[in-house]
């Protein structure tokens, strides 16, 4: 039944539309129109004519016979005044007694096959619910979406994140928690209930939060919260109530929710007012932390990047009362998460990992790793076992400013005001006390709508910005 019982059902609905069809002797009868008919009687065209009546009102079918052996069919509203033509025309015609109808056919077997449909897509649905368990995708619209990592597939520790030593040492504590809960009990230490990660796109935030599962050796709940909110009333709701119950048996455990913001939005901000499904899932939401004993070992870590807009009692203590902002790493951390992800690409000999950090301030994690990536990409391009610093620097103007339109027609006059004016850009680099050396000068046109660039090397990030 699992794996035949779509095709059974499209079966039977085939079988039922031919049966349906089937009480249609003739598929397509008004081809041939009584205006043809009169016509070929008025020109003698016709040999005979059969005449099959209705039983309850006079309008019956044709069915006319040429001479040229072809037959054709019609309806008429009176089969007396065809009668009354053909007798007129001198053509034989032949009435047909009225065929009585199968009552049981018509009338009884049609809903006995809806009604087996019916039992038989309701075994379907039922059968896939009880075997799918928590993979089947019917009748689980309340089922939780969340993904469990355990030890098999755990692999993520704090060795694996770079650039976020602050954050990590804000976490440890967490994890020494799940590792050891005794030591924190016995002195009557509260252990938060969560922990909200609040940084830009990109920054890690989910790599912390695995990292933590990791160094914890506990299984790792994750899901978006996207994931919690359904057009269907109700459905949220019971997603977040199964979704502790899985994270109540394997407790110890942590529940990371990505994109909290997506649930957890201000109430009374909604279309839907206090009746929106969305406010339905965030009060079940509270309603669970609150559920929970301190030292029970569930962990709820989520991220987001819009802080602002959370509702206030998702952030009061006892609920999400720690805090970790997690920004853009500096020039240190950025050389730090380049060896990480240099890892598995063959460098050149002239690659600096530590010009290329300069190069990139206000570069995510995620900006680096898909800079290494489009330069492994270049490389590859150009059938090359190794990446170059020229690769790196294609791939830095592909990601940071654009791809360069080489094949763009531009006029003399304007690539001569574009070299004056990236000219200035560099002589005031090169002169300048507080401005890096210029790194590169371009006046390729890029997909972002520049005419040319000129990038500097920054020898120091500074924080702030001075006048003089």
């Amino acid at each position: 039944m699992k794996g035949y019982g779509f095709y059974i059902i499209l079966l039977l609905i085939v079988v039922m539309t031919l049966f349906l069809s089937s009480n249609y002797e003739y598929s397509n009868p008004d081809a041939y129109s009584y205006a043809r008919f009169v016509n070929d009687i008025d020109e003698g065209k016709i040999e005979s004519i059969d005449i099959y009546p209705n039983e309850a009102v006079p309008i019956g079918e044709v069915k006319v016979n040429l001479k040229e052996g072809k037959n054709e069919r019609f309806y008429v509203l009176d089969t007396v005044a065809i009668e009354e033509i053909a007798k007129e025309a001198g053509v034989e015609f032949y009435p047909h007694d009225i065929a009585k109808p199968n009552w049981f056919l018509t009338s009884v077997l049609p809903y006995i096959l809806v009604l087996i449909i019916i039992i038989v897509l309701f075994s379907f649905l039922s059968n896939q619910a009880s075997v799918g368990g928590g993979n089947s995708k019917v009748m689980n619209f309340g089922k939780n979406r969340a993904k469990l990592s355990t030890d098999d597939n755990k692999k993520t520790t704090f060795k694996n994140v770079a650039g976020l030593d602050e954050e990590k040492e804000e976490l440890k504590e967490i994890v020494d928690f799940l590792k050891t809960p005794k030591k924190y009990i016995q002195v009557g230490a509260r252990i938060p209930k969560g922990v909200l990660l609040v940084g830009p796109p990109g920054t890690g935030k989910t790599l912390l939060a695995k990292a933590v599962a990791g160094e914890a050796g506990v299984p790792f709940f994750s899901i978006s919260g996207s994931d919690f909110v359904e057009m269907f009333v109700g459905v949220g709701a019971s997603r977040v109530r199964d979704l502790f119950e899985e994270a109540k048996k394997n407790a110890p455990c942590i529940v990371f929710i990505d994109e909290i913001d997506a649930v957890a939005r201000r109430r009374g901000t909604g279309m839907g007012g206090g009746h929106d499904e969305r406010e339905q899932t965030l009060n079940q939401l509270l309603v669970e932390m609150d559920g929970f004993g301190v030292n029970e070992g569930i962990i709820v870590m989520a991220a987001t990047n819009r802080v602002d807009i959370l509702d206030p009692a998702i952030l009061r203590p006892g609920r999400f009362d720690r805090k970790v902002t997690v920004g853009r790493p500096d020039v240190k951390g950025r050389e730090e998460i380049l060896l990480v992800h240099a890892k598995g690409k063959p460098l050149g000999d002239d690659v600096n990992l530590k010009q290329i950090a300069q190069t990139t301030a206000g570069f995510t994690g995620a900006d680096l790793e898909n800079l290494l990536n489009e330069a492994a990409i270049g490389a590859a391009r150009e059938s090359r076992s190794y990446l170059n610093n020229d690769d790196i620097k294609k791939a830095f103007i592909k990601v940071g400013i654009g791809t360069e339109k080489k094949s763009k027609v531009i006029t003399e006059k304007e690539k001569k005001i574009t070299a004056y004016h990236e000219s200035g850009h560099a002589i005031l680099f090169h002169v300048l006390p507080d401005v890096g050396p210029v790194y590169t000068v371009s006046i390729i046109p890029t997909g972002n709508g520049a005419a040319g660039y000129t990038m500097p090397l920054p020898e120091k990030e500074e924080m702030f910005n001075t006048k003089g």
